[in-house]
């Protein structure tokens, strides 16, 4: 359609934050919020979104500190089992030539 604007692109990281984001505030919705008749939260559900989201909001911090502790030695083995591939790669013999057919 002409002169109409395609919304460019996410990087995958913020792409990935708000697909988190948008899990979290489902899941919290779901398990806090029973009540849609009135326009204000009551205070039950009030504290179970703050314990909710911050219930993920810590997992989620744990889980990349862990990840990126470990990120180091992963990238070792994976830089190793390379090394080992292309050495065998080098080491294994030519294949012989096809006898020619004359």
């Amino acid at each position: 359609v002409p002169g109409s604007r395609r919304a460019a692109p996410c990087p995958p990281q913020l792409r990935d934050f708000l697909l988190l984001y948008n899990r979290m505030t489902e899941l919290c919705f779901r398990r806090c919020v029973s009540d849609l008749n009135h326009r204000l939260l009551t205070r039950r559900e009030e504290l179970c979104l703050e314990r909710c989201a911050g219930k993920l909001v810590r997992c989620n911090h744990r889980l990349m500190t862990a990840y990126v502790a470990l990120m180091p030695s992963i990238a070792q083995r994976r830089a190793a089992d390379y090394e080992a591939s292309a050495a065998r790669a080098q080491e294994a013999p030519a294949a012989p030539a096809a006898p020619d057919a004359s």
